[in-house]
């Protein structure tokens, strides 16, 4: 089945492709590589979850927000190529989860994002190499930040 067709069976809702904050491009391409940027949990009315896990957030809140940060990452891709199908693989990501100091389970939190990616593009195509770490401030006081590396088919 095609990425396009697994998202449409998923019936997910993509927010409005994010535009830069700053002096940056949300995707720059590289050969067959796209860089995304920084992507944060863009809900589709335009605003922004935010919050601190192991606060005022808790872990499945967080996987949430790693979700949402997700969808907003396939509504670059989308802005970009037209379509999933073009997407070859997920190649590496890197997640950021704003949490407290003891909170350890930044894993558990990217998982929404890391599931969504296989969901999406397959067993194989959609589960990358990952990091995922903590930290005490993302901008905007933002819940997570992930940023990722997607090998794409050349544009015909």
């Amino acid at each position: 089945m095609s990425a396009e067709a697994r998202f449409d069976q998923l019936n997910l809702e993509l927010p409005p492709a994010p535009k830069a904050m700053g002096v940056y491009k949300p995707l720059v391409m590289v050969d067959n590589l796209a860089y995304l940027s920084g992507h944060g949990p863009l809900l589709p009315d335009g605003t922004l979850t935010s919050g601190r896990v192991g606060d005022d957030m808790d872990v499945a809140a967080g996987y949430q927000a790693a979700r949402q940060t997700g969808l907003a990452m396939l509504a670059t891709l989308q802005a970009h190529c037209g379509n999933f199908d073009r997407v070859v693989r997920i190649v590496k990501t890197l997640g950021l989860v704003r949490c407290t100091p003891e909170f350890a389970e930044q894993p558990a939190v990217i998982n929404g994002f890391s599931e969504l990616m296989r969901d999406v593009f397959g067993e194989d195509a959609g589960i990358a190499a990952r990091s995922a770490l903590g930290t005490s401030a993302l901008p905007g006081g933002i819940a997570v930040e992930i940023e990722a590396i997607f090998e794409l088919q050349p544009a015909d």
